[in-house]
């Protein structure tokens, strides 16, 4: 397993240590520098200890008010962080002139573009192998087919971008190939057509058209036209959002197989669900499936399709093996027979192997082709695997923290300076909030996500200089406005925050907060870069 690194927009420190959002304005910054000043003002204080607090925080905050209200200073920073800011770019001398930081930040944006242009290159494919234990088992081999797809996206520009693909198969002695291309061109955010080309057993050429009609509905129409016998192939489809978690789509298909599906997609945190029913000229057929994943790296799986020509149960599940790589077992048994199926997916590339077990659908048989060689795998998984795996992460972990260890001190030293000085405010606005019934955070921890689970044990051992999480009830008590919320912004790193740190860097952090409001108890759990926004009646306990 490869190790997973944070993933988020870069550079947003300042902003999450003045509290607003990537896009505030100016008046926006203006007014946050203002109120800070008057928690860090170094003349507030008499005691020369909560003086040199006050003004080691107060030079943080004029710094990132100083680079903020800088337009070119602010582009740089964006774009390249504070690294950009004293190192003049990484490109020899400082660039003084405003001009100069213009002219130079211009060229290393359209270098930036280049590069991002150039990421934007994906490659997809999937090999298919086709194997039979029965026609092994007398003598004749064990492939039966294989397939091979590919496909290559580049994006030329910033509104086009270009494809080409191909695929060959075989099954016993007959094989067949062909070879696509297209051309997709973005009029806008909200509408882009795309031009499509295949030669070889399917020869057709065709238009498709794409357009958001609301923020919650799209439309997409096409036309294709067979190149063997000069059939035309209409299609219609509608996709709108039913809830924040689901959405519904129409297809509409005329040409010589006309048909109309309808389908249905939910997706939440822990589970998904599916499902489509398909009629047409020749057939009729319907499918749903339901997914649940029991932590970031694994899930359950069943599905299921039946229909005039097909009958089919899928039972499995999956792992994901690293930031790329995941790997699926399933087990289904149709009328087809019983197979087992092992699919590899890295990056945009598949392997999917399935293998029939048998014609015969005897219930003894099925079912000892699925106790088997499940009950195998998690054995395997449980007394190999897993603690393979667990020892690896922890002996990362611990290495991890022998590294930064100065640096988390330092850090966190440097927090429990900043939370002294907001003590006071934090709890006369806790109180007031407290009396009217409104928002009181009652327990915050930020840091590790895997030690977020085991939270309350850990706090209780009151050693959270050896943790990699850090107690933050008292700043986000603090940041709570006068109308009783809060709100951390999308896409600013929370460890910025005044009176957080970073307690694990290089690691995946989240926020677990609870809160009271009215009388009831709330909790919610948001990644590093996730907006949070609370009170929400969605996180009642």
């Amino acid at each position: 397993m490869e190790e997973e690194e944070e993933a988020g927009p870069p550079n947003k420190d300042l902003y999450a240590l003045l509290h607003i959002s990537p896009e505030a304005s100016d008046e926006e910054i203006r007014k946050a520098y203002r109120q800070w000043a008057q928690v860090y003002h170094p003349d507030k204080y008499q005691s020369p200890h909560m003086k040199d607090i006050a003004t080691e925080n107060f030079q943080r905050i004029c710094e990132a008010y100083e680079i903020l209200t800088d337009e070119n200073k602010r582009q740089i920073y964006d774009i390249y962080g504070m690294e950009g800011l004293t190192s003049g770019l990484e490109l020899g001398p400082k660039l003084n002139r405003a001009d100069e930081i213009k002219e130079e930040l211009e060229r290393l944006r359209k270098r930036k573009e280049e590069e991002k242009i150039s990421a934007h290159f994906r490659p997809s494919g999937t090999i298919l192998a086709n194997m039979s234990l029965p026609h092994f088992l007398v003598g004749d081999g064990i492939m039966r087919g294989m397939a091979i797809t590919s496909e290559v996206q580049s994006q030329i520009s910033k509104n086009n971008t270009v494809g080409i693909g191909g695929n060959l198969a075989v099954t016993g002695n007959v094989g067949g190939g062909a070879a696509s291309a297209l051309f997709r061109h973005q009029f806008s955010s909200v509408s882009s057509v795309e031009f499509m080309a295949s030669a070889g057993l399917r020869s057709l050429i065709g238009v498709q058209a794409s357009r958001h009609l609301t923020s919650h509905s799209t439309a997409t129409m096409g036309i294709s036209m067979s190149l063997e016998d000069g059939s035309l192939n209409l299609s219609n489809s509608w996709t709108r959002q039913l809830s924040e978690t689901a959405n519904g789509n129409i297809q509409l298909t005329l040409g010589p197989e006309s048909s109309v599906a309808v389908g249905w997609q939910k997706k939440e945190e822990k589970r998904s669900v599916a499902g489509e029913v398909k009629f047409s000229t020749s057939s009729f057929g319907a499918s749903a499936h339901y997914t649940h994943r029991f932590s970031v790296k694994s899930h359950g799986r069943i599905a299921g399709r039946v229909g005039s020509t097909m009958l089919e149960l899928e039972l499995g599940g999956g792992r994901k093996l690293s930031k790329f790589s995941a790997v699926r077992m399933l087990y289904s048994i149709g009328i087809q027979g019983i197979f087992w199926k092992f699919e590899l997916h890295r990056g945009g590339q598949k392997l999917i192997i399935p293998i029939l077990i048998s014609r015969h659908l005897n219930p003894v048989f099925a079912a000892g082709a699925f106790i088997f060689p499940t009950s195998a795998y998690f054995l395997l998984k449980k007394f190999l695997v897993k603690p393979y795996y667990q020892r690896r992460e922890k002996q990362k972990a611990l290495e991890n923290m022998q590294k930064t260890s100065a640096q988390v001190r330092e850090a966190r030293a440097a927090a429990e300076k900043a939370q002294q000085l907001l003590q006071n405010v934090a709890n006369r606005k806790r109180n007031r909030q407290s009396e009217i019934g409104g928002l009181v955070i009652t327990k915050a921890i930020y840091g590790n996500q895997k030690e977020l689970k085991k939270r309350d044990e850990l706090m209780e051992q009151n050693d959270e200089s050896s943790l990699r999480i850090i107690d933050v009830t008292l700043p986000l008590n603090f940041l709570v406005n006068d109308s009783g919320q809060l709100k951390l912004h999308e896409g600013v790193k929370k460890s910025g925050i005044m009176g957080f740190c970073d307690p694990c860097p290089g690691e995946p952090k989240q926020l677990y907060v609870e809160y009271t409001y009215g009388g009831k108890t709330f909790e919610v759990v948001v990644d590093d870069y996730e907006e949070l926004l609370i009170p929400r009646p969605s996180q009642q306990i």
